[in-house]
């Protein structure tokens, strides 16, 4: 046994994260790293692939494991693949009736295509940018009152809610979402909890869009001493939009939350309705509603009155990898299938279309197994060997810039902004993060110091130990492939 395996973990991990072993310590390899751990019993896979496609290392890397949401980097590149980096969404108003002066007599209907990006994202901070160009263009022609009904046309999606498998108690948060093709800030209320008042007092809470009540708050929750600790609780009931809090918060504690609401597309016009009265339009006696079915307004008896085009998907991207957003990727997943197919979107022919791609890309396509395309479902299965394919088989297409700039940096931004502290890899290794519970993956490209630059993904799967603790024995693995990889 070498010697090295005697060490206490603490000195161990010391010397690795400075970067400092000395010549003597060469022959240490990355699999004493594995053995070091408490977790060294778990399933760890470890895949190394050069430009060329030639597989550099290899430890259990055809081995399936849960890849969590380093699948978002299969899932952008297909994207890419089937949509083109320029491809944006345009979400279109359009008018049934006629202008009569300045009250438009009639309908308006939304006709959501599945942008993901009405939210302040893109937009300076304005969750309300997209509206406000909606007024603007219905001011322009002499709009200032609708008497009709504000109506969400949601049919270019199905109307199931979720991928497969994704867990329950997930779906009160922004990572686990409803997806609608018409849909606002994420499909989410964005909760501010204040405990300011006594012991035993209820904290006072506010939220935005401006109170809206289209959900109902449930506040239950408990102002307790300073220094004692925060204890959370928030829950939807499920089906509807009445959101339970019970949280415990010590005296002078800030929390804010995005919670989820049930039918996105009628929680946008209902929004979009509110925020139009704030802005000097009215409305008659009608109110809003949603429509379900599949409609070509421009074969009908329709007027359009105002088009939003989203930025183009190679910046949207950002928003999938670097900041590993499962709502935007969920939405992408819907999308290439109504693009492609020309039919309406569904999560089932968008995984089938990732998955064609996959084996155009060389994958092994009998060790994947998708039921979503951000990776929350554990049901994912694929192999780190088929993930650093994937990113051979990238580098060489035509959006392989595109696809690189989506990606987190190390100590720079996204997911890897606050990772590999005391590491050679800052600004060397960009790539995605992954986790759900039991799953910790990390995928990406590497420059070695060598100046090599390689595909690396490592999974860490069935650990039971505490994740930060996983992410230090990953980062020393990247780290040693940094050294030693030539």
């Amino acid at each position: 046994m070498p010697l090295k395996k005697h060490l206490p973990a603490f000195f161990f991990f010391l010397l690795l994260f400075q970067g400092n072993l000395s010549a003597q310590n060469e022959a240490f390899d990355f699999r004493d790293i594995i053995a070091q751990t408490n977790s060294a019993d778990a399933i760890w896979s470890v895949s190394v692939r050069d430009t060329l496609g030639n597989e550099r290392i290899s430890y259990n890397s055809k081995t399936l494991v849960t890849p969590a949401s380093n699948l978002k980097l299969l899932s952008s590149a297909a994207f890419l693949h089937y949509l083109g980096p320029d491809f944006t969404y345009q979400t279109k108003l359009y008018g049934g009736g006629k202008l009569e002066g300045n009250v438009w007599e009639g309908d308006i209907f939304i006709e959501g295509k599945g942008d993901p990006s009405i939210d302040d994202l893109f937009y300076h901070g304005n969750p309300f940018f997209v509206f406000d160009q909606w007024l603007t263009q219905l001011y322009d022609k002499g709009i200032t009152t609708v008497d009709g009904f504000i109506v969400g046309n949601d049919g270019y999606f199905d109307q199931q809610n979720y991928p497969k498998g994704w867990s329950w108690d997930d779906l009160s948060f922004y990572y686990g979402v409803e997806l609608g093709a018409l849909s606002f800030n994420r499909n989410t209320v964005d909760l501010t909890v204040k405990a300011e008042g006594e012991i035993g007092d209820t904290p006072d809470i506010s939220w935005f869009p401006f109170n809206t009540d289209y959900v109902t708050f449930i506040n239950e929750q408990t102002i307790t001493p300073k220094g004692t600790a925060y204890d959370e609780y928030y829950r939807r009931e499920l089906g509807t939009n009445s959101i339970i809090l019970r949280s415990k918060l010590p005296q002078g504690y800030l929390e804010e939350e995005e919670l989820s609401i049930t039918e996105p597309a009628l929680f946008t016009v209902d929004t979009f309705q509110k925020y139009a009265i704030e802005n000097g339009f009215s409305f008659g006696e009608y109110g809003v509603s949603v429509d379900h079915s599949e409609k070509n307004f421009s074969a009908g008896d329709f007027t359009l009155l105002a088009t939003h085009t989203s930025p183009p998907l190679e910046m949207l991207l950002h928003q999938v990898n670097k900041e590993s957003d499962n709502f935007y990727t969920e939405m992408m997943v819907k999308t290439i299938a109504a693009e492609e197919l020309k039919a309406v979107g569904n999560t089932e022919d968008g995984l089938t279309l990732i998955k064609k791609f996959a084996a155009e890309a060389g994958l092994d396509t009998l060790k994947i197994n998708l039921s979503d395309g951000s990776g929350m479902s554990a049901s994912n299965l694929i192999t780190t060997s088929n993930l650093t394919q994937l990113l051979t088989h990238v580098y060489y297409q035509d959006w392989y810039e595109e696809y690189l700039a989506s990606l987190a940096i190390a100590r720079v931004d996204g997911t890897f902004e606050y990772r590999f502290r005391n590491t050679p890899l800052a600004g060397r290794f960009m790539g995605k993060s992954g986790y759900i519970s039991g799953a910790r993956t990390l995928t990406g490209y590497l420059i070695t110091k060598s100046g090599t630059k390689v595909s690396v993904s490592l999974a860490t799967n069935h650990y039971i130990e505490k994740t930060r603790n996983i992410d230090r024995a990953q980062e020393a693995i990247l780290s040693w492939i940094y050294r030693n990889v030539k």
